[in-house]
């Protein structure tokens, strides 16, 4: 058999079993599934959630769609907050300082009792 008829007659060849490619790209694509998974975990900044410790995430700090994020006890527990800030009923407690650093310190007041 000359070399140019080896590779054009798949009839007589038996070795050459088509569905052995659709397996190889199978394993690929689940693969590279996998591979999109973790790198979206890790893109999202949360993979303390994948961890079997308490953590607290606050998302959009500050703006009016602010979202914490609890886990505590492998139970995860989201709070949303409301358009209206600051209403009710309540007394003050203390006052929060904003350091040049960005650190927030809280300073709770006595009322000397």
């Amino acid at each position: 058999m000359r070399k140019r008829d080896r590779y054009l007659s798949f009839g007589e060849n038996e070795e050459f079993d088509p569905r052995n490619t659709l397996v190889n790209l199978f394993d690929v694509a689940m693969v590279f599934a996998v591979a999109l998974m973790v790198a979206f975990v890790i893109r999202s900044q949360m993979t303390e959630m994948l961890t079997a410790e308490d953590v607290t995430y606050v998302k959009n700090a500050g703006k009016p769609d602010m979202e914490i994020i609890v886990k505590k006890d492998n139970r995860i527990t989201r709070y949303k907050s409301e358009a209206t800030s600051g209403s009710g009923r309540g007394e003050r407690v203390g006052i929060a300082y904003r350091l040049e650093s960005g650190e927030i310190i809280y300073v709770p007041e006595g009322n000397g009792e």
